[in-house]
């Protein structure tokens, strides 16, 4: 059985792995390969009867709504799902996706593609504190709200941005990028956890792990990929498989609620599975890491 954790005040039980359904769009660590439909079906199942209980994705993610809705919507009461708006719609700056026509474009399109009547979280999208202010964003938030169309609303986000929006009091829940060779997040995580904001954590196996297949075409790969080299974390535990290591030194932040892993292999997802169950890597061996990839980063 998968661990859980209450996410923040929303009082929503989650389990310590998320699925993040980006990887079913073609996504640059794809190959560009968009699954096929009975392909897309296989794997979502496959994450539920594996016991992982939220699913995040995001309006812009292709296919990924619909393939959700399609065949995973008749299992709607067996998962936490969160999705995101806010983008630029019609790459017209008139109608900025943060803008609030943008913004109700988005959520009604993603619940058509979702088949369901109200996602349980709504994530802006990258937005920074100016966005937000400027087309008055947070009102619109409430107003989706209101609507019973989200019964949430968080952020996906990065320094120096969060800190703001920890102090503005509205967001719900957070996601924030983190691994061992992307500790910069390590103490927001924590604050906005006191705050009563859930956590949900993206890129907590390190993108550009050697081991990771395709990982390394991501954007964030090569910087990844240098400092595990440099910092030469394999010759700390050989016995470990690198991609174990990440994810097993994601789950030891004690302020984390769920860790969100994107995969189109069903052998990923069972292989995901194993590893999380295996709990926190040893407080010597985090330590470690810490200090040398500290190293790398100074």
């Amino acid at each position: 059985m998968l661990k859980t954790s209450v996410l923040g005040r929303t009082g929503l039980e989650v389990t310590n792995l998320g699925f993040g359904a980006m990887e079913l769009k073609d996504t640059i660590a794809n190959g560009g390969r968009l699954p096929t439909e009975e392909h897309a079906g296989a794997v979502l199942n496959a994450v539920l009867d594996s016991g992982v209980n939220f699913i995040d994705t995001s309006w812009c993610y292709d296919r990924s709504e619909e393939f959700i809705g399609r065949f995973v919507s008749h299992r709607r009461d067996e998962y936490v799902l969160a999705t995101k708006c806010g983008h630029w719609w019609r790459n017209d700056p008139d109608h900025s996706g943060w803008s609030h026509e943008g913004m109700m474009n988005c959520i009604n399109q993603s619940l058509e593609r979702l088949k369901t009547d109200h996602v349980d979280i709504l994530q802006l999208h990258n937005a920074t504190p100016d966005d937000v202010r400027t087309h008055d964003s947070i009102n619109t938030l409430k107003e989706i709200q209101a609507q019973g169309k989200a019964r949430f609303i968080g952020i996906s986000t990065v320094l120096p941005y969060i800190e703001e929006f920890i102090e503005m009091g509205i967001f719900d829940t957070f996601q924030i990028p983190y691994s061992a060779m992307e500790p910069e997040h390590e103490d927001v995580i924590r604050r906005a956890f006191e705050k009563g904001i859930g956590t949900i954590i993206r890129g907590g196996v390190a993108l550009g792990t050697p081991g990771l297949e395709d990982a390394a075409k991501r954007q964030t790969g090569p910087k990844v990929k240098d400092r595990w080299e440099t910092a030469d974390l394999a010759s700390l535990a050989p016995e470990i498989d690198p991609m174990e290591m990440m994810l097993r030194f994601t789950v030891s932040h004690p302020y984390i609620n769920s860790i969100i892993a994107g995969t189109q292999s069903l052998e990923h997802i069972a292989d995901n599975i194993s590893v999380i169950q295996k709990g926190a890597l040893d407080a010597d061996l985090v330590k470690q890491i810490k200090d040398r990839v500290a190293s790398v980063i100074d």
